[in-house]
């Protein structure tokens, strides 16, 4: 008599089973521009990215990683950020994201943070999408051949 434990599994739960291995290493990161775009939704009730983009109750995000702090001038900034001195990129970005408060006492972005990095990484890659290319390195089309 074998025991339960012991059993052959069904051939449905084997294939289930690899299948669900083998996808996993497809899932999305989670960290990628895709996830950024639908978490920025919660963003887009104050800020625009994209080519008509305009600050208006916040600033627009277009070109973001480079920027001095509080420098657009579509966008009345608090104090505090125009004498922040910092300049966006990955790590600023992201400690803003996490606590805007902590990073910039006085800032007027009323938003708790994020303490999820993962979704911070997705929402910077997102961002990243409109951030035109450095000057000098525009990709030149190909000849036809």
């Amino acid at each position: 008599m074998v025991s339960s434990c012991l059993r052959p599994l069904p051939r449905l739960a084997v294939l289930t089973s690899a299948c669900a291995f083998a996808l996993a290493g497809c899932a999305p990161s989670g960290t990628d521009a895709a996830t950024g775009q639908r978490l920025f939704k919660q963003c887009a009730s104050c800020h625009e990215v994209g080519p008509n983009a305009h600050g208006n109750f916040a600033p627009e995000l277009n070109n973001l990683f480079g920027r001095r702090a509080g420098s657009t001038s579509d966008f009345a900034y608090s104090s505090a950020m125009k004498a922040s001195g910092i300049v966006w990129n990955e790590r600023t970005l992201a400690t803003f994201l996490h606590d805007p408060a902590k990073l910039v006492p006085g800032t007027k972005m009323r938003f708790w943070g994020i303490g999820d990095e993962r979704k911070i990484a997705a929402l910077l890659a997102y961002l990243r999408t409109f951030q035109d290319p450095p000057a000098g390195n525009i990709p030149q089309a190909s000849a036809p051949r």
